[in-house]
Order: C-alpha cells, then sequence, then structure tokens
C-alpha cells in the first residue's frame, strides 16, 4: 500500500508534501518544529494537518502488519488462496481483514467443530449446494455412527446445520453488509433497569430512550454507556429482523428439498452468532467515534483554556474555598513567588465571617494584591459574597475573578508541589496554584495530568492511552507557540518544549540552579543529554529576553540568525537596535516586501515573512492579543434573575449541544446549540470556546433543580464573542 498518496487523497494534500513530512517525521523531527521551521518542505502544512498525517500514518502501518500477520497465519494453515491474499490486500480498514480471517481463526470448541468432529461436514456441503433432487432425510442416513453419536439422520442433519450456521456467520461480505446495514437502519435502544427505574439520576432521559443508530450524536452514546456501566440503563442495538434474514436468505437459501434445513440455519447463524457480534461491533464503533469526538472537543477547549492571556504584573491574592476545612488563601507576588498564606472560616459550621474579612483585609493592604482569584469549587459562591460584601463595606479598588480549580488538588498531593512547598501541608499548596492560574494560566496548568484540568465532555469514559497522547500534543502545542523563558521557566514546563524530554528539562533546571541564567541559547548544547538534533528542534522555542543576542528574544531559528542579520543591515540596523531602536526598526521593516527579499537572499517566502513578523515584535506573547479576564466586584444571586436579563459572563466549557457560561451565580448557565446564534451551525465552536467574554440573555430559571438556560441569539445585535 502506497501510504503518503492514500493519506494524500484523503486530507485533499499534494502526494510531494505528505512525503516530506512522512520523512521529516520519520527523521526524529517534531511536529511544532516542523510547522513552524520547514514551511518550505512541506507547503507551509500546519501542525493540525501534520498530526493528522501522523494518526493516519500510525492507522496505516498497523493495517499493513495486521495484513502481514493474518496471511503468514492462514499460509501456516496451508489454505492462503491468490484470491484471498488480494482480497486481504485490498482492505482498507482493520475490520475487513478481521473479517477475512474469521474462518481461519483458531476458536474455542463450538458445535460446528463437534460436528465437523463427527464428519458431518460433507453433509453440510451437500445442503448447501441444494441439489434439485435427492431427499436430505435419505442423504443423512448416509452418516449414522453410532461410534461418534450420530444416531438418527435428525441429528445428523442438526449437525450439519451447526456447520452451515458457522459457514454463513464467517462469510465476510456477508458481514460487512449486515453491518452496514445495522448502522443504516437500526436503533439504538435504552430502558431503565427495574431495580432503578424510579430513582432520580443523570440518566433519566434515557429510561424508555430510542434513538436510530445512523444519528446519535457522540454524547449521548457516552452517556448511555456510563449509565449501562453505573447499572442505571440496559443498551442494546434493535434492528428489523426480517430485512436483515432477507440478506441471508438472499444469499444461501434457494428453492429445492434442501432449502428449509439451509434458511433454518441461517436464522440460527443470525440469531446465535451474527447478531451478538454485529451489536458488539457496532457498539464499538459508536463509542470510538464518540471517544474521538470527546478527545477533540477536550483538546479544542483546553487549548483554548491554555492560552487564556496572563494577567502581568499583579500582586494576586489566591483563594481556595471550602466549608468545614476553611478556606485556604495565599497572597504571590508578579513573578508568582509564595509571601503567604493562611485559612479563613467565613461559613458554617465556625461562621467566623468578620474574622475572615478582617484577615483579607490585613493581606490585600500588606501586599496591595487588589486582584483576587477565587477556584471555583465548593463554596466558591459563597466565598465570592464574602469577598464582594468586603469590597462594598471597605470601598477598596479590589477586583476578583472566579478562576478554575480543576486539577488543584492533584497538583497539591503531587511530587512536584512538595518539591515547591516542602514546608506547607498540601491544603495551603492549592491555593498557591489557584493565583498563579490567573497570572499565567500555561505555566501553572502544564503542572497538572492535562485530563484533571476539566473543560471536556466524558472525558473519564475515553480510552486514556488516546486523550493522554491527543492532550499531549495539545499542550506541546500551545508551549511552542508560545515560546518559554530559559530562566524563569519550571521543568514542567519545558518537558514540552519541542524535542525535551522530562528528564532532560528537569537537567536543564539543574544547570540553572548550579550555574546561573542563561545567557545564549547555544549553551542548552552544554546539558547533559541534550545533543545536537535535539538542540535544533528545541532553539526557537526557547527566549532570553536577557539575552546576549537579541534575536534570542525571538522566534528567529539560530540557523537564520545571519539572513535575519542581513534583513536588519538592508535598512540599516543591527539586532541590538531591536532593544534601543525597535520603533524606527519596525517602521522600515513594515514596507519590506517577502518575495523581494527571498529572491534578493536566496531563502523561502515562508521564512522571509516569519522573520519580518519576529523582529518586529521582539518578546511578543502572542495571548496578550485575547480579550482580557472578566473582572467583578459584585455577586449575582440566582434571586437577581429575571427572564429577559442580560448578562455578560465568560464560557467555561463547550460541548457537543452546547455552552457553560459563568454569569455570576452559583452554576454556570447552559447556551444550547440551538441559542449560540442566528445561522444554523453544526457544532458549539463555531460559535464561541473557552475563555470567551459573551453577552447572554436569560430565557429560563429553575431555582428547584439551579439551572440557568441562556441564550446568545439576538437577530439585530448578533452576539459574538467580545
Amino acid at each position: 500500500m502506497e501510504f503518503n498518496q492514500v493519506i494524500a487523497q484523503e486530507l485533499g494534500l499534494k502526494i510531494s508534501q505528505v512525503k516530506e513530512a512522512v520523512d521529516l517525521l520519520d527523521g526524529g523531527n517534531t511536529i511544532p518544529f516542523i510547522a513552524r521551521y520547514r514551511k518550505e518542505v512541506t507547503g507551509e502544512l500546519d501542525e493540525n494537518v501534520l498530526r493528522d498525517i501522523v494518526d493516519r500514518l500510525d492507522y496505516l502501518r498497523r493495517l499493513d502488519q495486521r495484513k502481514t500477520e493474518v496471511m503468514r497465519l492462514i499460509d501456516e494453515q496451508g489454505k492462503l488462496t491468490e484470491e484471498l491474499s488480494t482480497q486481504i490486500m485490498s482492505a482498507t480498514v482493520l475490520q475487513d481483514v478481521e473479517d477475512l480471517y474469521r474462518p481461519y481463526k483458531q476458536k474455542r470448541r463450538t458445535r460446528a467443530t463437534i460436528a465437523k468432529e463427527k464428519g458431518l461436514e460433507p453433509l453440510a456441503e451437500w445442503l448447501l449446494v441444494q441439489y434439485i433432487r435427492g431427499d436430505p432425510q435419505v442423504e443423512a442416513e448416509k452418516y449414522l455412527n453410532t461410534e461418534l453419536d450420530v444416531n438418527s439422520s435428525d441429528e445428523a442433519l442438526a449437525g450439519a446445520m451447526d456447520i452451515i450456521a458457522e459457514t454463513i456467520a464467517d462469510d465476510a461480505a456477508l458481514r460487512k453488509r449486515i453491518r452496514q446495514e445495522t448502522f443504516r437502519i437500526a436503533d439504538v435502544v435504552a430502558a431503565s433497569i427495574a431495580k432503578k427505574a424510579k430513582e432520580r439520576s443523570p440518566f433519566e432521559m434515557y429510561y424508555d430512550y430510542r434513538e436510530p443508530v445512523r444519528k446519535i450524536p457522540p454524547h449521548r452514546v457516552l452517556a448511555l454507556n456510563r449509565g449501562e456501566k453505573e447499572e442505571f440503563l440496559s443498551v442494546k442495538i434493535d434492528a428489523p429482523q426480517e430485512t436483515l434474514h432477507r440478506l441471508l436468505e438472499l444469499r444461501y437459501v434457494k428453492t429445492g428439498p434442501c432449502a428449509p434445513w439451509v434458511q433454518k440455519a441461517a436464522l440460527d447463524a443470525y440469531k446465535r452468532l451474527i447478531e451478538p457480534s454485529i451489536e458488539r461491533e457496532v457498539r464499538a464503533e459508536l463509542s470510538a467515534q464518540a471517544e474521538e469526538q470527546a478527545i477533540k472537543v477536550f483538546a479544542a477547549n483546553l487549548r483554548q483554556l491554555l492560552l487564556q492571556p496572563p494577567v502581568r504584573g499583579k500582586m494576586v491574592l489566591g483563594l481556595d474555598p471550602g466549608f468545614i476545612s476553611g478556606c485556604k488563601w495565599a497572597v504571590v507576588d508578579e513573578t508568582g513567588k509564595l509571601l503567604k498564606v493562611g485559612v479563613i472560616y467565613p461559613h458554617p459550621p465556625q461562621k467566623k465571617r468578620q474574622e475572615a474579612k478582617e484577615i483579607l483585609r490585613k493581606a490585600i493592604a500588606e501586599f496591595d494584591a487588589n486582584l483576587i482569584a477565587i477556584g471555583n469549587g465548593t463554596a466558591s459562591r459563597e466565598t465570592e459574597e464574602v469577598v464582594a460584601e468586603m469590597i462594598r463595606e471597605d470601598g477598596i479598588s479590589a477586583e476578583f475573578i472566579l478562576v478554575s480549580e480543576a486539577g488543584a488538588s492533584v497538583y497539591s498531593a503531587s511530587k512536584l508541589a512538595g518539591d515547591e512547598f516542602p514546608d506547607f501541608d498540601l491544603s495551603l499548596r492549592s491555593a498557591v496554584s489557584i493565583a498563579r492560574r490567573l497570572q499565567d494560566p500555561l505555566a501553572e496548568l502544564v503542572k497538572i495530568e492535562p485530563k484533571a484540568v476539566g473543560v471536556g465532555q466524558y472525558q473519564h469514559d475515553v480510552q486514556p492511552k488516546r486523550l493522554e497522547e491527543s492532550l499531549h500534543g495539545v499542550v506541546e502545542s500551545c508551549v511552542n507557540v508560545v515560546g518559554v523563558d530559559l530562566n524563569t521557566a519550571s521543568a514542567s514546563l519545558l518537558q514540552y518544549v519541542a524535542g525535551l524530554k522530562s528528564a532532560v528539562a528537569k537537567n536543564v533546571v539543574a544547570w540553572r540552579d548550579e550555574h546561573g541564567k542563561f545567557s545564549r541559547r547555544d549553551q542548552l548544547k552544554k546539558i547533559p543529554r541534550l545533543g545536537a538534533q535535539t538542540y535544533i528542534q528545541c532553539a526557537g522555542f526557547i527566549r532570553l529576553p536577557d539575552g546576549v543576542n537579541p534575536l534570542e528574544n525571538t522566534p528567529v531559528h539560530p540557523e537564520s540568525y545571519e539572513l535575519a542579520e542581513n534583513i536588519l543591515k538592508k535598512i540599516g540596523h543591527t539586532s541590538e537596535d531591536l532593544r534601543a531602536r525597535l520603533a524606527e526598526v519596525r517602521k522600515k521593516l513594515a514596507v519590506l516586501e517577502a518575495q523581494e527579499l527571498a529572491s534578493e537572499f536566496d531563502a523561502g517566502v515562508p521564512t522571509i515573512r516569519d522573520i519580518l513578523d519576529a523582529l518586529q515584535r521582539p518578546g511578543r506573547d502572542p495571548r496578550e492579543d485575547l480579550p482580557r479576564p472578566l473582572l467583578r466586584r459584585d455577586v449575582t444571586r440566582m434571586e437577581d434573575l429575571s427572564e429577559g436579563m442580560v448578562l455578560e459572563g465568560t464560557v467555561r466549557n463547550v460541548v457537543d449541544f452546547g455552552a457553560f457560561v459563568d454569569i455570576g451565580v452559583k452554576h454556570d448557565g447552559l447556551v444550547h446549540i440551538s441559542q449560540l446564534c442566528d445561522k444554523f451551525i453544526k457544532h458549539p465552536m463555531e460559535a464561541v470556546a473557552v475563555g470567551d467574554i459573551v453577552k447572554v440573555r436569560v430565557i429560563g430559571i429553575d431555582k428547584g433543580r439551579e439551572r440557568v438556560s441562556l441564550s446568545m441569539r439576538d437577530s439585530s445585535n448578533p452576539i459574538k464573542p467580545i
């Protein structure tokens, strides 16, 4: 199989693009490096396309490996024909290969194998031929054998029909057709388990549920799977039996005296062997598709969360809310350094509200920490009320914001947190994490296992390995898009830089601790286990704001330093002017044409374009171009809401059926996909993303269930993220 050609056709690419990308990947180059620094080679393929190529290449290689293995196993049985070999090699999906291998697969003892041991296979073949003349009962008498426990013609015919049933069930072409028809005409049916039928649960809507297989959306598949796993639901695939029976009969049943026996065997084949197997395969396929969609949603949300704009230059007071154990608080300086920690008890059972406010007042005054980050877990809204009350009473200029605390407890209990704060109880570490998440979401969230961040749908129901691979790719992409300050980055952050692994990242930090700050990128070559190839991969994503060479505070790769200097020389400047005369440099660079420079310096247009952009904005953090977080000075209660009210909120999560928006009340409101915008969209991500600041209108309030329905539709003023 020509993998490059297949992938190019599937993804709408040139074969040459795929070939170059595959060669670079096989040569040990990372996706971020290829996407950023090998644009001329691949025809400017971006990271998403490169990851698609990696996924398809991996599948096709596994498919090819399985084909080779299956052909070897069949050949060892002496049953590999030229026709079968051609069928296997022509298969384009793993399922087709498994269908073709099924008749030759070593099986446990079945009714058919027992019948074959009794010498009934010739009788089965005779019945399948279905001669116009001949009596099956008379023919069966030829196979009576008391030693083999075949004592009557009926027993002989029953054994022969078992063989026929297995033969039909192993028919690869028939199985494929039945599977396709099941997807087309069957329904997914769910019902409540009798003993839990009257219980309230998140699965109530599925207690009596039916939906076509071909239409069921991914999130409902995962919901049904979870309901079944938690023993609230029974789930099955219900297909019209007559239609599928007809497929078997058309293929195997002819007219004549043998037809009734073959027909009975065909029905047995479907009910006993094909239907249960096809149901498992259909559900497995639905689950695989649903899991893949869930992973895509999680990955997209995680990317948006990690790329939230940092809040720089602020003293921040972080609050990890709680009831019985109190609210842990921590003040960190502009660099994230911990200054002070403590615990307050404003809520039941202690109810030390005034004391709590006084402690917070003193901390804010002592450190001028006028920005408060509050974790969004248990007691978060109650803690917001305490903070808002304090702000109103004192008239101070402090503002607060709700910050996702997903994974904070995971971080607090980790070895990393223990190493950072060995003298603090783990319950106090979470407040530090919450404060730092506001200052630099990316730098702090990389310390947590990506799947613990909690911005997806049913992420705990998908394959852990596939989820981990996808989320690791997202974090890697975000870290390299932003770039990393080599002198401040933690090992947790450095391990996601292209080419660097966890052990090497720790070596970088150890070298920095021992020798002091890095002043040049090429000092990385002194790091143990960081070889020449690794340096090439990582160098362009490393930043040195105070380094010797100003180019090293830009994405310009060392291999392009000379080119960058030549471009600057053309306008009468050097790289030193990126610090002292940046405005003048920008003005002159802005009028240069990439195409002309490419011809003059014999370089690629994409590389020239990237260098021009980098030179005009040294030290740029792409996150700073995004909207700032929504800060508040007061709270909104459920009782304050009324239908028609227009509010501003922050998108906290996007799922297949809509978006959850924080509008300041206890629970996030839901904007259903039908209410996201005035035009039809296939997925909510076409309209919103995690972190977007949006205007919403309240369209429904269920105080009993504490649910708020929101809308972003407005034909006169289409609401978009602002």
